[in-house]
């Protein structure tokens, strides 16, 4: 693990964790820019408060004990004078350094809240592929663990480092005006500090980017595990499962363990730097004092003792944040490397757009939902717009697609759907059934050849009015949190309830939701959990009915769907898809004779095309698959 660690500079991990952060710090100031700087006002007031502390035991022994002492004298007027002066400046000093504490919580939470808005905008805009190729554990893990790390880092590192550093410039600044002589001591100790706090910095970074890698990792696996969990037990694998856990477990033990060892150390390595350089410069100090030279006094070496600690102490706590930064930039870089994620390219411009005809029968766009739809094509040439009612047809010519470059998994594909038309792919697991409805709907996009929907190249259409205009029926059916009718409604989010029951009555789903505990008030939590694998079936259909597109994609709708219950829903699925161009994907060949053309692919091309009966009189492929005869 180490070795891999290594492979980077340590120079480009320090640009890199600088750069980082001075981009969370950018983001920060983007909305929080007036209350941030509050914030380095008053750290600026409570810095000076605390040199003036510092400095006063001068005044107190220089001015007030050693004459009263000399003299005689009882008159504490004067000193009560200071007192009463020190107690408003470090009075106003806690004020301060309440109110930035404060203000710093609100600015911290309020970005952590913008970061996570951002993050899931940008998530919702990525490809599809990027979620094929992502662990969805390690997605989650950058939206909990990575952000809390800055979270961290703004509402108490960046504070503490600013507060700080101010205080050694003026505890600095202070030294030398009080002896120059004593102010090298100070300075020569706190080179050392810095030196150690440097060194030990570039050890636990690059450890830190792996404890968040690892962390990410045991997310991952434990999503997997809990979706997989009646798998585990089926199998009876629970050994096998902690044995793998305890192995990315152990993975993350170790890296947290290297990051720690060296961060862990610097504090108490700086404090005890600190503490020998109170020592040296209290007995260069006090050598000075007693032989009267370079205008020592007690005054003097008391309070440039407290200015020592006051110069070392923010070296230490520093060291300490240092940790947190080191962590911060580790979260950081995951945070922004899902955040800097190229979004799904649109280039398209044709739109989907309500309609309605004209006296001369001509469509229009229409202000308000006509239940008539068409897509609305600029043509940027010409400078017009023609309309062309949306009605379903689907052309595919001449094409090829892979996953990568140099794969190409489906080729030559050409077929067409005209409006209404029922279109079925058969095929053995991995032909490329599936593939080619990701292609129609461009979940990804073709690597040659043309897709035309109503004769317009998909390419033009805005992806989201294409998505649309395609209702899908997916075999993983997903249900969020929320009722049953509120489920349904996601296919189109103004339905009203009578056109929710209408569409699970044409599911056949409206009778068994009846008799749940609320019927269609009844609340689902984790995808459904409380439905049997039909019943959410259903629901996913009911769900496309009240979509009412004008074309559907059933993959495997009804696989999960006993006999019975097919029988039942297939006379429903044949009511949704009347009218519609639809494309199915089965397994169970029943579901697909009355199909007008099917489709058997083998290796990503299509082998035979034509009806259920041509298909069985040529003998072929697909009259192997329907027969299960696979003698040659």
């Amino acid at each position: 693990m180490s070795e891999k660690i290594n492979e980077k500079p340590s120079g480009s991990r320090v640009n890199t964790a600088v750069r980082l952060i001075n981009r969370v710090i950018r983001y920060m100031l983007h909305y929080y820019k007036i209350p941030f700087l509050i914030v380095v006002i008053c750290i600026l007031i409570t810095a000076i408060a605390t040199v003036v502390g510092a400095t006063f035991p001068q005044t107190l022994i220089d001015d007030h004990i050693t004459p009263m002492l000399e003299s005689g004298s009882r008159d504490f007027s004067s000193l009560a004078s200071d007192l009463i002066r020190l107690v408003c400046i470090m009075a106003t000093g806690v004020i301060t350094a309440f109110t930035y504490n404060r203000i710093m919580v609100n600015v911290s939470q309020g970005t952590m809240r913008h970061l996570r808005d951002d993050l899931f905008r940008r998530m919702e805009s990525l490809p599809i592929k990027y979620f094929d190729t992502h662990a969805h554990g390690d997605i989650m893990s950058v939206y909990t663990n990575d952000v809390d790390t800055l979270r961290q880092l703004l509402s108490q590192s960046i504070p503490q480092i600013i507060n700080s550093v101010i205080s050694m410039i003026a505890t600095l600044i202070t030294m030398i005006i009080l002896n120059p002589a004593l102010t090298v001591i100070s300075i020569l100790t706190a080179c050392i500090m810095l030196l150690v706090t440097a060194n030990f910095s570039k050890l636990s970074g690059k450890y830190y980017v792996r404890q968040q890698i690892d962390l990410g990792a045991v997310d991952g696996f434990i999503e997997e595990m809990l979706d997989g969990q009646k798998v585990v037990k089926v199998f009876c694998h629970e050994q096998e499962a902690m044995e793998d856990f305890h192995k990315v477990n152990e993975k993350l033990r170790d890296s947290t363990n290297k990051a720690n060892r060296y961060a862990n150390l610097l504090m108490p390595i700086n404090a005890n730097i600190g503490w020998i350089s109170y020592a040296l410069v209290a007995i260069v100090g006090a050598i000075l004092g007693i032989n009267g030279l370079a205008g020592v006094t007690i005054g003097t070496v008391v309070t440039f003792v407290g200015l020592n600690r006051s110069f070392t102490n923010p070296i230490t706590q520093v060291s300490q944040q240092i940790n947190f930064v080191v962590n911060a930039a580790a979260g950081a870089q995951r945070v922004f490397e899902l955040m800097d994620q190229e979004p799904e390219k649109d280039e398209g411009y044709v739109e989907l757009v309500n309609a309605e005809e004209d006296e001369n029968g001509n469509l229009i766009e229409s202000p308000v939902r006509t239940n008539i739809w068409a897509w609305k094509h600029p043509h940027k040439a010409e400078g017009t717009i023609t309309y062309r009612r949306l009605e379903g047809g689907v052309v595919l010519d001449d094409v090829d697609f892979g996953y990568n470059e140099d794969k190409i998994v489906l080729h030559n594909i050409s077929l067409y759907a005209k409006p209404g038309q029922k279109i079925a792919f058969v095929g053995a697991t991995g032909a490329g059934k599936t593939t080619i409805t990701n292609l129609i709907n461009r979940f990804y996009d073709i690597a040659d050849g043309k897709i035309r929907y109503d004769d317009i190249n998909i390419n033009k259409i805005k992806k989201q009015d294409l998505r649309r205009s395609l209702g899908m029926v997916l075999q993983d059916t997903h249900l969020f949190t929320g009722t049953v009718m509120e489920n349904i409604r996601y296919g189109k989010l103004d339905a009203t309830d009578e056109e929710c029951i209408k569409a699970a009555e044409l599911a056949n789903a409206d009778g068994f939701i009846r008799r749940l505990p609320d019927g269609y008030n009844t609340m689902l939590t984790g995808d459904g959990s409380n439905l049997s694998q039909g019943q959410r079936q259903l629901l996913a259909i009911a769900r496309a009915a009240v979509a009412d597109p004008p074309a559907l994609i059933l993959d495997e709708a009804t696989s999960s769907i006993d006999t019975r219950t097919e029988k039942l829903v297939q006379a429903g699925m044949d009511a949704l898809m009347k009218g519609r161009t639809t494309f199915v994907i089965a397994h169970r060949l029943s579901t697909v004779k009355n199909s007008d053309c099917i489709m058997v692919m083998e290796q990503g091309r299509i082998i035979e095309r034509g009806t259920h009966d041509d298909l069985i009189e040529a003998k072929g492929k697909y009259y192997q698959l329907y027969t299960g005869n696979f003698a040659s």
